[in-house]
């Protein structure tokens, strides 16, 4: 009976800390959802602001490669410069690429030229 009496005062003594601290847990709670809350929205607002970024780009630049009169070339020249998954090591491998879709250029017309497309491109834009 005695142990059982230590038992009982053990959790009447965790009890009355729990409800003593009840407040303080209950604002440190709404508090913390409160910060989650609003870091997952500004978190989950700039994931959709980039996609939406991407989205505009990809559609301005598949518009200039459709309607501007040097469109094919300007748009392979920003693929392999800046949108392709393989980050090209240097200009000579992207003039051998541009090569291999027929456009072939010298190295000081390639940096022309894709100065001509990041300008079309930013009207588009």
């Amino acid at each position: 009976m005695n142990n059982q009496k230590k038992d009982v005062s053990k959790y009447f003594h965790d009890t009355l800390t729990l409800m003593k601290n009840y407040r303080d847990a209950l604002w440190n709670v709404e508090v913390a959802e409160r910060n989650l809350h609003a870091e997952f929205h500004a978190a989950y607002g700039a994931i959709s602001r980039s996609k939406k970024m991407l989205s505009v780009i990809d559609s301005s630049v598949n518009l200039m490669r459709e309607k501007h009169k040097k469109g094919e070339l300007y748009y392979w020249i920003l693929y392999y410069s800046y949108l392709s998954p393989q980050r090209y090591e240097n200009a000579n491998e992207i003039l051998y690429a541009l090569d291999g879709k027929g456009f072939t250029l010298s190295i000081r017309t390639y940096y022309s030229r894709r100065e001509e497309a990041l300008s079309i491109l930013s009207s588009v834009l």
